[in-house]
């Protein structure tokens, strides 16, 4: 069976959530959600595309930003009055499900895959009919950007994405674009719009500890609360104040130097950067991807125009994979990249050396977007418990062009810009950044 069905959902939307139906429904092909904690977005975005799987055959991903997430928030979600969500599909329009998969398969050909955006190339393959991509400010914006837009414009598709903030990230820029753009369908609810969180249970939130910076996020979708728990916020503002982000063109006089982090089944990261006589470090670029083989990131390195010196690794780059006997230190000698194995410190040794040289550097504006974005938004892990965050780093996006950052870091202060500013002086102008000055 292959046909479109007209079939009633046992769903009652409330008054906002059908505002979204209604206006997707006429033709709109893109929309954001930007919904307070605990508003309903997941219930509605799951709803609209189950209804638009029995309408068209065709693929239709639900994405968050991991699989546990997916399983979690989805596969296994309730709503409000504890009915499973994936009950509002009856039974009986139902002919395959996978609990490992997380796929639905419709009676009328359509195909339901909900999925983890972490590694995103899970995505490449068929087209996508529609996509709602929740909690869009956690996820790689590679996802979108690179995977799906690309199929869903080709089939003339749907995306549909909700969030509450996470700073001014991907999702404060597509917001940005979002609201100003015609095609698209916008809608920002604070617990002030739709009552559905009273005052007094936010008090009572504030009196347990609770940042003021995550309630104005959670409840009232500030983007300007981003710099909470985060480890450089702060001194980034100082960068952009003293216009540190700006063009950096590549010196060919001096060398470049990369530092990386190496994912497995994630993404991998590199810092390209050059060091002064008079100390300042030019990070001239960033190269980011995920999924592919370390030829793939060689090739990358030896497709750009700069002449290097050093390639500085995490101490686990010469750890033996098990599958090949081999190390990836041996795989990069035999690639033609001699790595450089970074002195193995602790992470909190490691951040506070990026805090050190962070005043120091000078950023390109273009060609390290994203890796800037990372930066900025790479921060504590909080803990609901205890409702605080604690000195562990949240392990997200952000986190790998922050580690690789940090093996810079390292190096850095290691003394690997001798004859450029002292340990005396890069303390100096560290704690004229702290201070405000």
């Amino acid at each position: 069976m292959s046909e479109a069905l007209d079939v009633h959902l046992p769903y009652k939307p409330r008054w906002y959530q059908a505002a979204f139906e209604r206006e997707m429904f006429t033709g709109t092909r893109y929309a954001y959600l930007l919904f307070h904690r605990r508003a309903g977005k997941d219930i509605a975005c799951f709803n609209f595309l189950v209804n638009e799987a029995l309408k068209k055959v065709g693929t239709y991903v639900y994405a968050l930003p991991d699989y546990t997430q997916a399983k979690k928030v989805i596969w296994q979600g309730m709503d409000e009055g504890g009915k499973p969500l994936r009950q509002y599909i009856p039974e009986s329009l139902i002919t395959y499900q996978n609990a490992t998969d997380l796929r639905i398969e419709l009676v009328n050909g359509s195909a339901i895959q909900m999925l983890g955006a972490k590694t995103f190339d899970s995505f490449r393959g068929g087209g996508i009919h529609g996509a709602v991509l929740s909690e869009y400010a956690y996820q790689n914006p590679a996802l979108y950007d690179r995977v799906l837009e690309p199929m869903i414009t080709k089939v003339n598709g749907w995306a549909v994405f909700n969030t509450t903030p996470n700073g001014k990230n991907h999702a404060y820029d597509l917001w940005n674009h979002a609201v100003e753009d015609r095609d698209w369908y916008t809608r920002k609810l604070t617990v002030d719009d739709t009552g559905l969180i009273t005052a007094e249970q936010i008090d009572r939130e504030r009196r347990r500890g609770k940042p003021e910076e995550l309630i104005q996020q959670e409840y009232y979708c500030s983007f300007e609360a981003g710099a909470v728990g985060t480890y450089y916020a702060k001194l980034f503002t100082k960068i952009w104040e003293r216009q540190q982000i700006t063009s950096v063109p590549y010196d060919l006089a001096m060398p470049v130097y990369t530092a990386w982090d190496l994912g497995i089944g994630d993404s991998t990261a590199i810092w390209f950067f050059q060091i002064t006589r008079g100390g300042e470090i030019h990070v001239i670029d960033f190269f980011e991807d995920s999924g592919e083989p370390l030829s793939y990131y060689v090739h990358a390195l030896k497709s750009k125009p700069y002449i290097y010196q050093d390639h500085f690794f995490p101490h686990d780059v010469a750890a033996r994979e098990l599958g090949t006997g081999s190390s990836r230190q041996e795989m990069l000698y035999s690639l033609g990249i001699v790595p450089t194995i970074t002195k193995r410190l602790s992470v909190d040794d490691g951040i506070q050396a990026t805090r050190a040289i962070l005043p120091r550097c000078w950023f390109d504006r273009e060609k390290c977007k994203v890796g800037i974005n990372h930066l900025e938004n790479y921060k504590k892990r909080w803990s609901n418990s205890l409702m605080c965050f604690v000195e562990r780093p949240l392990h997200d996006d952000h986190s790998h062009a922050a580690d690789a950052f940090r093996m810079a870091a390292i190096n850095i202060q290691a003394g690997l810009d001798v004859g450029g500013m002292t340990e005396s002086q890069a303390e100096t102008l560290y704690q004229s950044y702290a201070m405000g000055v």
